[in-house]
């Protein structure tokens, strides 16, 4: 159930609209930069281990896709705190903001503890689902060793939350980025065994990812811990005490959330099988465009963070307008990224898609012909995409998250999937109706996900006699 309480002792809020777009932009920036320097690492993780050969390329992109399929799971409960701390703290309740990130912290540990034998055990996974031997026991040496990663990484997003739902974003950034420095120098140093360092392969990787996993959440608990106003929070007293209605909500907004992630990255996963069975041309093409997909999404994909942020601290002290005035700001900036982002596809599709080929190969030719048009509906593509990741932010603001997982699914699979498989072959678009299906299915939910936002703020409005 939707509640907002008015706390009559907090001060009067600001809803300028120049107030709202500052405050957006303040916090999207950093949600952004980390989001990007996220895709950095694994980046880098990736182009320093292909160096060791294609077998192990193989392994590393197969492990990571494993690591990182339980871990956005589990981000589901992180993603939760972010409404639960900034409600709370819109309506001055500071021992609600400390229950919820402690009761958050419990949630992802008991998560990172359930989830390990599947890693441990992850290479006769792999050998049941016919990989090949040899990358399946590279990858399962990899995720030995990175399940050790899988707390730490989920302890630092609940502390993110936290952050950012006391509007203090700022430091999440810097921490991305030293994380980003730490991980690419040992990477170096364990991968190929440079200044007296072991020559460890992948395993180095691995080790890497851990290291950089304990120095995330060690430097943004030490931030917390030495500035006066976070630390009055008082985080980490008594972190024993249970305290399970708090724990029981952060299950209840966060297995929606995961679910809902989840089921957009498979869908994605699912339509790059599509692509493979029209033909490995069409799949390369494919790949080129989601890249540049996928680098521009981290925009909406920050702003939609922030909108979670300002929908919250609004809604919970009980300032309709406000929420009005937050979610109208996030989605202009989201949708001038778009028309931006847009622009540029469509004005230069073919030269982006040649910084991923070399042109000198006798196929270059072909799957840059291919790779054109995909970039360019991956301009409206980018449209659609961030309404809707924007429009699921600003929901979780509310703390709604139940029915929009169930209009995404929706979006994503009956409508996403279907339409994509027909384009591609019994309409015979090929893996430009791939494409085409993807649109349909983003602006399904696009649409349904925002309608549901200001029909339950209407209602709001409506019962509070505004």
């Amino acid at each position: 159930m939707l509640t907002a309480t008015k706390d009559l002792t907090l001060p009067t809020p600001d809803n300028s609209w120049g107030t709202h777009f500052r405050a957006s932009i303040y916090l999207g920036v950093p949600f952004i930069g980390a989001q990007l320097a996220q895709l950095a690492i694994n980046a880098t993780d990736v182009l320093l281990v292909g160096q060791l050969g294609a077998t192990q390329l193989a392994a590393i992109i197969l492990a990571t896709q494993v690591f990182f399929t339980i871990f956005i799971f589990g981000s589901g409960f992180a993603h939760a705190v972010v409404p639960m701390v900034a409600q709370a703290q819109g309506r001055g309740d500071k021992v609600s903001v400390r229950r919820s990130v402690r009761m958050g912290i419990w949630v992802v540990l008991l998560y990172s503890l359930l989830t390990t034998p599947i890693l441990w055990m992850a290479e006769p996974v792999l050998l049941f689902a016919r990989q090949k031997p040899e990358v399946a026991a590279l990858a399962g040496e990899y995720l030995r060793v990175a399940q050790w990663g899988m707390f730490p990484s989920l302890l630092f997003l609940v502390l993110r939350a936290f952050l950012g739902g006391l509007e203090r974003a700022g430091v999440i950034l810097y921490v991305t980025l030293a994380t980003l420095v730490l991980n690419a120098v040992l990477c170096y140093l364990l991968i190929f065994g440079k200044f007296g360092f072991p020559a460890l392969g992948i395993i180095g990787a691995a080790i890497a990812a851990v290291g950089v996993a304990l120095f995330g959440a060690a430097l943004t608990i030490g931030y917390i811990g030495n500035r006066p106003e976070l630390n009055r929070y008082q985080l980490f007293v008594r972190f024993w005490r249970p305290d399970w209605p708090v724990f029981q909500e952060v299950v209840r907004l966060g297995i929606p959330i995961s679910l809902t992630i989840l089921a957009e990255v498979s869908l994605f996963t699912v339509a790059s099988f599509l692509m493979g069975t029209i033909g490995t041309m069409e799949l390369a093409a494919h790949g080129i465009a989601l890249q540049f997909a996928s680098i521009a999404f981290m925009v909406p994909l920050g702003l939609a963070q922030a909108g979670t942020v300002r929908v919250g601290l609004a809604y919970g002290c009980g300032d309709m307008l406000g929420v009005r005035r937050a979610a109208v700001a996030v989605l202009a900036l989201g949708c001038g990224f778009a028309a931006f982002s847009s622009t540029i596809f469509a004005l230069f599709p073919r030269e982006l898609a040649a910084l991923y080929l070399d042109m000198s190969r006798p196929d270059a030719a072909e799957v840059l012909a291919l790779a054109g048009p995909l970039i360019v509906i991956a301009g409206a593509f980018q449209l659609m995409d961030g309404l809707q990741a924007i429009a699921a932010g600003m929901l979780r603001g509310l703390k709604d998250t139940t029915v929009p997982m169930i209009l995404a699914m929706i979006s994503y699979w009956p409508i996403g999937f279907f339409c994509a498989w027909a384009f591609a072959f019994p309409l015979a678009f090929g893996g430009v109706g791939v494409w085409f299906g993807f649109v349909l299915g983003l602006a399904a939910a696009a649409l349904l996900l925002n309608w549901r936002f200001f029909r339950l703020l209407r209602l709001q409005v409506s019962a509070a006699g505004l």
